[in-house]
């Protein structure tokens, strides 16, 4: 079960999530006096990453029925794991991610208490934050911004300093990324279950040839300002921007793929939105097809951590 709820928690979040958590560590050290026990720092990233898992799994929980309108392989979508059995081991998940912060500066339990619940807000009742895209982005954003001020208060030992001008930068970018090109590419695979859901995302409420397009000129606006940052302000960052380069063209290439006619503005009951449950597309593309422009956002996104992780070693 617990092997499950991993999956059901995506691995390759849960790792992206550690690493930003490592990168506010190491893109901090410039201004520590000492540098952070290995040990302590390894404590900081698994209350951070429970948090996280806590969080996706009890996402996974609220959103089983876009899952399955989506078709997802996730296992609380297929029937293989039981939603009342992955909300019991969210739940530990949450209370272990505070008590792994105990004995760690002050403010760690404040910043893991305050990303649960951006979770809870993101995914639970009244008004879930996630039935929009503006949602979605105001709750990425600030979780973001904690993940990396996590690592940095860990490093700093929780005291008051300058922030260096390459964590800002950094920080800025990926968020930038995460949200404006993240955001709508994860919305092109999930647009039937989205739209079943009454959720208000760009591809519902403005198409799939609008959110490709949105996505592929955030992703070349980033790497333009970012690289203009890194020369003006001189900040270490260059083998950053090239990573970040290379992702925006595999998500620009990937996002001119064909587009189906679930993405086009259909009207049901008066609104704009995809064709719900049917899956028809021009050309014949199938959701994996649809999913690639995600993958390439996901990859790029570990690729530019691991890159800042050496640069800043």
């Amino acid at each position: 079960m617990l092997a499950m709820c991993v999956a059901e928690a995506r691995p390759a979040v849960l790792t992206v999530s550690a690493m930003r958590f490592l990168t506010g560590v190491v893109l901090a050290l410039p201004v520590t006096a000492v540098a952070p026990e290995p040990i302590k720092v390894l404590q900081g990233v698994a209350a951070w990453v429970l948090s996280i898992f806590a969080i996706y799994l009890f996402n996974g929980v609220t959103d089983v029925a876009g899952d399955r309108v989506n078709g997802s392989a996730r296992p609380i979508a297929r029937g293989a794991l039981d939603p009342g059995s992955a909300l019991f081991v969210a739940g530990v998940a949450a209370v272990l991610s505070l008590a792994a912060t105990l004995d760690l500066p002050g403010p760690m339990t404040l910043i893991v208490g305050a990303n649960l619940v951006l979770g809870y807000l993101y995914s639970g009742p009244p008004v879930p934050l996630k039935g929009s895209s503006g949602g979605t982005v105001a709750v990425l954003v600030l979780s973001g911004l904690l993940s990396y001020l996590g690592g940095f208060t860990l490093a700093t030992g929780g005291q008051a300093t300058g922030t260096p001008i390459g964590l800002l930068v950094f920080a800025a970018a990926s968020i930038y990324w995460m949200t404006l090109v993240g955001v709508p590419a994860k919305d092109l695979s999930d647009c039937e279950g989205d739209a079943a859901a009454g959720r208000r995302t760009i591809v519902v409420t403005r198409g799939e040839r609008a959110c490709r397009w949105f996505m592929s000129v955030a992703a070349c606006v980033l790497v333009v300002a970012l690289s203009a940052v890194v020369v003006l302000l001189g900040v270490a960052l260059v083998w950053v921007v090239v990573a970040m380069a290379a992702g925006a063209v595999a998500v620009v290439v990937a996002g001119a793929g064909r587009v189906r006619l679930g993405g086009e503005r259909a009207r049901l009951g008066g609104g704009r939105a995809c064709l719900g449950g049917e899956r028809a597309r021009l050309g014949g593309g199938s959701r994996r097809e649809q999913r690639r422009p995600y993958r390439a956002f996901m990859a790029t996104q570990h690729l530019v951590h691991i890159t800042a992780l050496i640069s800043g070693i």
